[in-house]
């Protein structure tokens, strides 16, 4: 994250106060890390699922606005307490089972991209907005629509749970709100109904921007999970037929591959 360009001003690990990685200062908690090290606007959080709520109720309890939920297998009520607590203090959630966040050549949260060079090179400074469930998606579409010459803004992956904090459709929402942003990629998968809302979003009006859709899970068999823990298709509920109906009666240009994806962006964008 550091070597990207964000600005990281402390990390956070019980006992092990004094230290330093790669001469970033190192706290035993949130609230001394906030007072010795200044200001923060977000929290990333890489420890087990098991600690998550008592890390992400920490941060939120010092004031910072943005967690970042990198690790899955949290524990399905810790999380629901974790969203009800940032929903009283107006804070925002991504993830869990997220790799993060990037905005092209500015800063990156997370691990998305797998390393700052590669990141560099898979995330170049454009006007495409990506949206994605797939953390493996997220980064391919972003090289697709890089080496076309389009470039993006930025690349969010909302996380491979069942329930997330930040949702496809709350994503789309602010990619309409960001001048730089002219055309929006979401990418989706089967299971949960998520890409059904953004499609909600799209037709109630907050989605004023083209949108280019792919969705993997054409293939899957009902009641059989793939992959992420939200990726299954039960009773008729989240499947592949579904998701892309509603998108495409929402406007949505949906392509049925992912190198496809570039073209059809570069088409909206006419």
């Amino acid at each position: 994250m550091a070597e990207y360009g964000t600005r990281i001003i402390a990390g956070v690990t019980p006992g092990k106060a004094g230290e330093s990685v790669g001469g970033i200062p190192v706290f035993d908690s949130v609230e001394e890390a906030l007072q010795k090290a200044g200001h923060a606007d977000a929290s990333v959080i890489f420890a087990p699922g098991v600690s998550v709520r008592e890390a992400a109720c920490e941060a939120l309890e010092a004031g910072i606005q943005l967690i970042v939920i990198v690790p899955d297998r949290v524990p399905l009520h810790d999380f629901l307490y974790v969203m009800a607590f940032a929903k009283e203090r107006g804070a925002k959630l991504l993830g869990p089972n997220c790799i993060g966040i990037c905005t092209a050549g500015e800063a990156l949260i997370g691990m998305i991209g797998g390393s700052a060079e590669t990141a560099r090179s898979l995330f170049a400074p454009g006007t495409v907005g990506i949206v994605s469930r797939s953390g493996g998606l997220a980064s391919s579409a972003a090289h697709y629509i890089s080496k076309a010459g389009l470039g993006v803004t930025s690349v969010v992956h909302v996380g491979g749970d069942s329930i997330v904090g930040l949702r496809m459709s709350d994503i789309l929402v602010m990619f309409d709100r960001d001048p730089a942003t002219k055309a929006i990629c979401l990418l989706g998968e089967i299971g949960s109904s998520q890409e059904e809302a953004a499609a909600r979003t799209i037709v109630n009006g907050s989605g004023k921007k083209p949108v280019v859709a792919f969705l993997c899970g054409a293939s899957a068999q009902p009641g059989v999970r793939y992959s992420h823990a939200a990726a299954i298709v039960n009773g008729g509920r989240g499947s592949y037929e579904s998701k892309v109906s509603n998108l495409v009666a929402a406007g949505v240009h949906v392509v049925d591959s992912l190198s496809h994806l570039a073209t059809a962006v570069r088409e909206v964008l006419k």
